[in-house]
């Protein structure tokens, strides 16, 4: 059961068995408009649109179309993700997955849809999740000038459905590192990923080499043949193909907008509808600036321009209610000083909500062996930094990675490095000073971390081609190992890393805005329980109640809506070891069988309410718990009146 202490009434002084609430039927099928009737780029072969199919026939009719769609609406924060309800949305997930990158299955995140549906099933089971980033590639989706490979965009359908289906919102990226993989020769210690090899025949790029490098991402710095290439795509190069002369941004752009109709014709409305928008490119870098251009130049007279050119062909494609999620300059927010450059869109006025501000983040100095182990709050800026870059855009941040290695030679911080990258996503604030001032906790942040991929450890990658230099081993691609999951000799897919920081409470809708949230995870570091937001002595019966045990805090401002608020509960909040304090009645509380806590709200827009839920010691008792109750209601009302 749940022990639920609600308003105070004869029943609220005792722990309460929950009721249940089951979960709802598939999601409903809305109608979508169909994609406009335009003509496409004619320089590529291409099959004639189709309708989208229809849903299939008999499904059971939707008990909540509203909470099946999704819409960036202008807030005090720039703007925020609602659903039909109104309600606010964060979405949270993993990529799927750099097995993209490889050849192995035709750069394909699953060899096949059984395998998509099995790992959808593992991902929303083992973590909670509610979104995912799918990978795709531009190499197999136009492997020559002068055609689409369809059965790719087929399979890439399919195995966007199947995340569809389970009830995934799902974000497509056409991803890209160092270019391509065909700049690198065979015998070569990096490779790259992302454009075709006709693209790279007709650059006639030098001989590659990094030199004396560490990391594969230092080709982006000293590499030639990755700069030119990558500064080429930005000035759209005109280069000789086979099929004619076709500039490189262009052909690009040309064959995206095939992949854009394909999706929105051939994944069935239902389907199309848990599709977030579009990732037109991953990690954008200029290779080489212009002469006397700085980074935030280049994002303004090239990146941008690019940007606005996908966003056209979005709107051409049947896409115009789905924004295009912009990704500024690489190393706009590194953590290393001397590798940070300017951008983030400074350049420009405003995006608004048909573009969402895309960043990544990651630890550098953690990564780079420059840094120890990650400490309470050390990352809040760096994410405050993203969530404000957004509103002052006028749209919502969204962290499409971030991540640590589960191998190699910084490993050891991976405990304490994803433990600091989900507090700053939470809130502003260093657990530290959560409790004194969680007025400047601010909104909580959508992200998939890098990365899900269930071939972990399995991997037959011939490297640049290579058949006498064949990698097997972590993620199969410059020595990385990133993914969270694997799958073991049983055949059972299972996570690598603490459950407890992976499958997190999180506000997945609020009905009205989140005004503060926190969760303290207690992570492991090996036999080290990690505590980073301590109750404090003054609340000391709430600290009795909670105990050493995992909990979350959410406030919120109600909203005019009905729909009830709804937060994830991971799988160490067992039905019998869950206790939720909060000042709605007990029976405004409810648990589904899908792991959702409901916390339903009176009609009175406006009202600022506070739930927290924990899995401490076993059932306190009463009179412990209208303690608590009371103290968690007294610093409510001392740190958000009226």
């Amino acid at each position: 059961m749940i022990r639920s202490l609600g308003a105070a009434c004869a029943l609220s002084l005792v722990a309460l068995p929950l009721p249940l609430a089951h979960a709802a039927p598939p999601p409903a099928e809305v109608a979508r408009a169909a994609a406009l009737d335009v003509p496409r780029a004619d320089a590529l072969a291409d099959v004639p649109g189709a309708a989208a199919p229809a849903d299939p026939p008999g499904a059971a009719a939707p008990a909540d179309a509203a909470a099946r769609t999704l819409t960036l609406v202008p807030s005090a924060n720039g703007a925020s993700y609602r659903d039909g309800h109104g309600r606010e949305v964060v979405l949270r997930g993993f990529n799927i997955s750099g097995e993209v990158k490889l050849a192995e299955n035709g750069n394909l995140p699953f060899a096949d849809t059984a395998d998509a549906r099995e790992s959808a099933t593992a991902l929303r089971e083992s973590t909670g999740a509610n979104a995912v980033r799918f990978l795709l590639s531009w190499e197999r989706v136009q492997p020559a000038p002068d055609r689409i490979d369809h059965d790719y965009l087929r399979q890439v359908t399919e195995q966007i459905a199947a995340f569809a289906d389970a009830g995934f919102w799902v974000l497509p990226d056409y991803h890209q590192d160092l270019y391509s993989r065909h700049l690198f020769r065979p015998d070569s210690w990096y490779t790259g990923d992302g454009a075709p090899d006709w693209v790279v025949d007709g650059g006639d790029y030098p001989p590659e080499s990094c030199g004396i490098c560490v990391h594969w991402g230092q080709n982006m710095m000293n590499n030639q043949a990755v700069k030119q290439a990558k500064a080429d795509f930005w000035h759209d190069r005109r280069i000789p193909t086979e099929a004619g002369p076709v500039g490189v941004r262009e052909a690009f752009l040309d064959q995206a907008e095939i992949t854009l109709r394909h999706l929105a014709t051939h994944l069935t409305p239902a389907q199309f509808q848990r599709v977030l928008g579009f990732d037109p490119m991953n990690e954008p870098h200029a290779g080489e600036l212009d002469d006397g251009q700085d980074a935030a130049e280049w994002e303004r007279d090239l990146l941008w321009p690019f940007f606005e050119e996908f966003r056209a062909a979005m709107d051409r494609a049947g896409w115009q209610d789905k924004p295009a999620y912009v990704e500024p300059a690489l190393f706009w927010n590194n953590n290393v000083p001397f590798v940070r450059e300017p951008g983030g869109f400074t350049e420009l006025d405003a995006l608004g909500t048909r573009y969402v501000f895309n960043a990544h983040f990651y630890h550098a100095l953690a990564q780079s062996g420059l840094y120890g182990k990650a400490r309470d709050g050390e990352n809040s800026a760096d994410f405050a930094e993203i969530r404000d870059r957004a509103a002052d855009l006028g749209t919502t941040g969204f962290v499409s990675e971030f991540g640590h290695p589960l191998g190699g030679n910084t490993a050891e911080k991976f405990p304490t490095v994803l433990k600091g990258l989900y507090q700053g996503m939470d809130s502003r604030l260093p657990g530290a000073d959560w409790w004194q001032r969680p007025a400047e906790s601010g909104p909580v942040l959508s992200g998939t971390q890098w990365q899900w991929d269930v071939y972990h450890g399995r991997h037959h990658e011939e490297m640049n081609g290579n058949p006498d230099k064949v990698r097997t081993d972590a993620d199969g691609w410059n020595g990385e190992d990133f993914s969270v999951v694997h799958r073991d000799d049983t055949g059972t897919l299972g996570l690598r890393a603490d459950p407890r920081v992976l499958d997190r409470v999180y506000p997945r809708a609020v009905d009205g805005s989140t005004l503060a949230f926190s969760y303290e995870d207690r992570s492991r570091d090996g036999d080290t329980t990690l505590t980073w937001n301590r109750i404090p002595a003054e609340l000391p019966a709430l600290r009795e109640v909670v105990g050493d045990g995992q909990f979350g805090v959410l406030v919120w401002r109600d909203g005019p809506g009905a729909a009830p608020t709804e937060l994830h509960l991971p799988a160490t909040f067992g039905e019998r070891a869950t206790t939720v304090l909060s000042d709605l009645d007990a029976d405004a509380v409810h648990r589904t069988e899908d792991s959702r806590l409901l916390l339903s709200a009176p009609d009175d827009p406006g009202a600022v309410h506070v739930a927290l839920i924990a899995n401490g010691p076993g059932a306190p008792a009463p009179d412990r718990l209208a303690a608590a109750r009371a103290e968690l209601t007294g610093w409510l009302q001392h740190n958000f009146p009226g």
